[in-house]
Protein backbone atom coordinates (compact mmCIF):
# COMPACT_ATOMS: atom_id res chain seq x y z
CA UNK A 1 0.00 0.00 0.00
CA UNK A 2 1.50 3.64 -1.38
CA UNK A 3 1.80 5.59 2.06
CA UNK A 4 2.63 9.41 1.75
CA UNK A 5 2.81 11.63 4.73
CA UNK A 6 3.48 15.31 4.17
CA UNK A 7 3.97 17.69 6.90
CA UNK A 8 5.73 21.09 7.89
CA UNK A 9 3.15 23.56 6.14
CA UNK A 10 1.78 26.48 7.47
CA UNK A 11 1.28 30.04 7.80
CA UNK A 12 3.89 32.40 6.57
CA UNK A 13 4.49 35.84 5.61
CA UNK A 14 5.69 36.69 2.29
CA UNK A 15 9.97 36.66 2.36
CA UNK A 16 9.66 33.73 5.27
CA UNK A 17 10.83 30.12 5.36
CA UNK A 18 8.80 26.81 5.46
CA UNK A 19 10.47 23.11 5.30
CA UNK A 20 7.81 20.43 4.11
CA UNK A 21 9.00 17.05 4.84
CA UNK A 22 7.81 13.81 3.25
CA UNK A 23 7.78 10.40 4.51
CA UNK A 24 7.20 7.69 2.07
CA UNK A 25 6.62 4.15 1.62
CA UNK A 26 9.59 2.10 0.44
CA UNK A 27 7.68 0.43 -2.27
CA UNK A 28 7.59 4.16 -3.84
CA UNK A 29 10.71 5.93 -2.33
CA UNK A 30 13.35 3.60 -3.13
CA UNK A 31 14.71 3.60 -6.68
CA UNK A 32 12.85 6.27 -7.71
CA UNK A 33 12.58 10.23 -8.99
CA UNK A 34 10.74 11.84 -6.50
CA UNK A 35 9.17 14.99 -6.64
CA UNK A 36 6.93 17.78 -4.73
CA UNK A 37 3.78 18.60 -6.61
CA UNK A 38 1.04 21.56 -5.47
CA UNK A 39 -2.04 22.63 -6.28
CA UNK A 40 -3.55 26.18 -6.25
CA UNK A 41 -7.77 26.56 -5.66
CA UNK A 42 -8.97 26.22 -8.99
CA UNK A 43 -5.82 25.37 -10.88
CA UNK A 44 -4.27 21.69 -11.74
CA UNK A 45 -1.98 20.05 -10.05
CA UNK A 46 1.85 20.94 -10.92
CA UNK A 47 5.82 19.98 -10.48
CA UNK A 48 7.72 22.18 -8.12
CA UNK A 49 10.86 19.82 -7.93
CA UNK A 50 12.37 16.53 -8.91
CA UNK A 51 15.45 14.76 -6.80
CA UNK A 52 16.69 11.39 -9.00
CA UNK A 53 17.93 8.61 -6.64
CA UNK A 54 21.74 9.93 -7.17
CA UNK A 55 20.46 13.08 -6.02
CA UNK A 56 20.46 15.04 -9.01
CA UNK A 57 17.66 18.20 -9.21
CA UNK A 58 15.47 20.07 -11.59
CA UNK A 59 13.02 22.83 -10.78
CA UNK A 60 10.16 24.51 -12.24
CA UNK A 61 11.59 28.09 -12.89
CA UNK A 62 8.98 30.02 -10.72
CA UNK A 63 11.09 28.52 -7.45
CA UNK A 64 14.49 28.07 -8.95
CA UNK A 65 16.96 29.86 -6.55
CA UNK A 66 14.20 29.84 -3.63
CA UNK A 67 13.12 26.03 -2.89
CA UNK A 68 15.91 23.54 -2.58
CA UNK A 69 14.95 19.97 -2.69
CA UNK A 70 16.22 16.82 -0.83
CA UNK A 71 16.31 13.37 0.04
CA UNK A 72 17.46 11.12 2.81
CA UNK A 73 17.39 7.01 0.94
CA UNK A 74 17.74 5.97 4.42
CA UNK A 75 14.78 7.24 5.79
CA UNK A 76 12.20 7.09 2.59
CA UNK A 77 12.08 10.95 3.34
CA UNK A 78 12.38 14.20 1.00
CA UNK A 79 12.29 17.21 1.94
CA UNK A 80 11.88 21.24 0.53
CA UNK A 81 13.30 23.99 1.84
CA UNK A 82 11.11 26.99 0.83
CA UNK A 83 12.78 30.32 1.05
CA UNK A 84 11.68 34.00 0.45
CA UNK A 85 8.43 32.58 -0.12
CA UNK A 86 5.90 34.44 -1.84
CA UNK A 87 2.07 34.73 -2.11
CA UNK A 88 1.60 32.95 -5.37
CA UNK A 89 3.29 29.95 -3.70
CA UNK A 90 0.17 29.51 -1.33
CA UNK A 91 -0.94 25.75 -2.53
CA UNK A 92 -1.43 22.27 -1.19
CA UNK A 93 1.73 20.69 -1.48
CA UNK A 94 2.23 16.86 -2.42
CA UNK A 95 5.12 14.28 -2.62
CA UNK A 96 5.15 11.64 -5.14
CA UNK A 97 7.08 9.77 -7.60
CA UNK A 98 7.86 11.37 -10.49
CA UNK A 99 6.65 10.97 -13.48
CA UNK A 100 3.24 10.74 -10.67
CA UNK A 101 0.07 8.75 -11.08
CA UNK A 102 -3.07 10.18 -12.38
CA UNK A 103 -4.45 12.83 -10.10
CA UNK A 104 -8.15 10.81 -9.99
CA UNK A 105 -6.00 7.51 -8.09
CA UNK A 106 -6.83 9.20 -4.57
CA UNK A 107 -5.12 6.26 -2.88
CA UNK A 108 -1.68 6.83 -4.27
CA UNK A 109 -1.47 10.49 -2.97
CA UNK A 110 -1.04 11.55 0.48
CA UNK A 111 -3.15 14.01 2.21
CA UNK A 112 -0.92 17.10 1.33
CA UNK A 113 0.14 20.09 3.47
CA UNK A 114 -0.93 23.25 3.11
CA UNK A 115 1.41 26.29 2.93
CA UNK A 116 -0.55 29.80 2.90
CA UNK A 117 1.53 32.85 2.26
CA UNK A 118 0.44 35.90 3.60
CA UNK A 119 1.33 39.52 2.07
Amino acid sequence: QVQLVESGGGLVQAGGSLRLSCAASRSIFSGNTMAWYRQAPGKQRDMVATITRGYSTNYDDSVKGRFTISRDNAKNTVYLQMNSLKTEDTAVYYCNRNPPPAQYLLDSWGQGTQVTVSS
